[in-house]
């Protein structure tokens, strides 16, 4: 792809660019995925041979240099053309996900690592979630312990996606004890390293949905990270880890709109081929409303998502925008893909149809990267001037 300035003209070209390598991927390609389990290996390696691996990867590392509206618009219409979150999470990762390395990592680590990105030589999974901890980052267990040249990794992560198959992992984990920290976000570090498969045991998770990207437990036994892949400074992983915060939340809300959309278009289609009682079943109210009413919230949901990313490119603050677009975001991609199941009946819940696809990977959206009460109690505590529940 060409580099762009984020206008509205580069936007469409984006959209159309994403559409053109999406269309190479039909249903049939993503149902063989899903009922097999098999990473989309096809799709990533197009999406990076097309240059959309590097959207917001620096322009001197083979990127494009753009912001969060440039990566949300990849994403929607990668997640709006059939392969749901199995094609959204196979690329997701490299939007964001190296933020810290990319923020603070040093030039060497940069220059050595970020091509590698961009062209789909590396893929990486990102090891933060622990059974223990879940939401409460500060509380995680993993220890780095310090030896000579480097660390020593031992402790467990749950919920690192794509495991099975990257070949490199940015981890977080304690360098201090909780306990021995001034404050809890203290003593955090962010390592980015190789996937050493002889010191990283690799568990799949069997899931409701979006098999063919895979998510597992990972359990790391004296795992050696030379000092040269540390990123940052030891124990300011915690802040390094908020600045793509903010970007996900925005990236998550426009996949499950995306979806939503894709199921929308699946049952208006239905609704306008299908004839029960000598009419087709669009023309009965009680069709049309839910599925207009699903329209008007993926609208809202998008307008709210592109205010966060406005905000977040023009270095403002964004916090109650992008949850707020999380929560609507996923939400209004669920009611769709549910009401697109609803709408076409019995049919809905055959794979013939997709829909049911999509409602099992929506779901993912409204759970993770964080729950919507955690968004509602920061919308609460952060913008309502409420005091703090938990």
């Amino acid at each position: 792809m060409t580099s762009t300035n984020g206008g509205s003209e580069d936007l469409q070209a984006i959209r159309e660019g994403v559409a053109a390598v999406c269309a190479r991927f039909g249903d049939d390609y993503w149902g063989r995925c899903d009922d097999e389990a098999t990473f989309p290996r096809d799709f990533h390696r197009a999406m990076a041979e097309g240059g959309w691996l590097g959207v917001t990867m620096p322009e001197a590392y083979g990127g494009a240099g753009l912001g969060v509206r440039a990566a949300g618009t990849v994403m929607h219409e990668v997640a709006r053309h059939g392969g749901g979150m199995a094609a959204a999470s196979s690329i997701h990762i490299n939007m964001f996900g190296p933020h810290p390395l990319v923020v603070h990592g040093t030039e060497d680590q940069k220059s050595r690592w970020i091509p590698r990105l961009v062209s789909g030589e590396d893929q990486v999974c990102f090891g933060v979630t622990e059974p223990d901890a879940g939401l409460d980052t500060t509380n995680i267990k993993t220890f780095a312990t310090k030896v000579d040249g480097g660390y020593s990794i031992t402790g467990r992560k749950i919920w690192t996606s794509t495991a099975q198959v990257a070949n490199k992992i940015l981890i977080l984990t304690r360098t201090t004890r909780r306990e021995d920290c001034r404050k809890p976000t203290e003593g955090i570090t962010v390592f980015y390293t190789d996937l050493d498969r002889s010191k990283v045991e690799v568990k799949r998770i069997p899931k409701h949905g979006r098999a063919a990207v895979d998510s597992n437990l990972t359990y790391y036994d004296e795992l050696f990270v030379p000092d040269d892949h540390r990123i940052g400074e030891e124990g300011r992983g915690f802040y390094y880890l908020l600045d793509s915060l903010n970007p996900e939340r925005i990236l998550i809300a426009l996949e499950a709109i995306g979806m939503g959309e894709d199921a929308l278009d699946r049952a208006a289609r239905y609704a306008r081929e299908r004839v029960v009682f000598g009419r087709p079943i669009g023309q009965n109210q009680a069709i049309q409303h839910p599925l207009a009413e699903c329209w008007a919230k993926l609208e809202a949901a998008r307008l709210m998502a592109e205010r966060a990313a406005d905000l977040y490119d023009s270095g403002q603050p964004c916090g109650a925008e992008a949850n707020g677009a999380k929560l609507l975001g996923a939400r209004a991609g669920y009611d769709a893909c549910l009401q697109a199941v609803m709408t076409h009946g019995g049919m809905g819940y055959a794979k013939e149809y997709v829909v049911e696809r999509l409602l099992r990977e929506v779901m993912i959206n409204r759970i993770a990267p964080v729950s919507e009460q955690m968004i509602l109690s920061f919308i609460g505590e952060r913008v309502l001037g409420l005091p703090k529940s938990y």
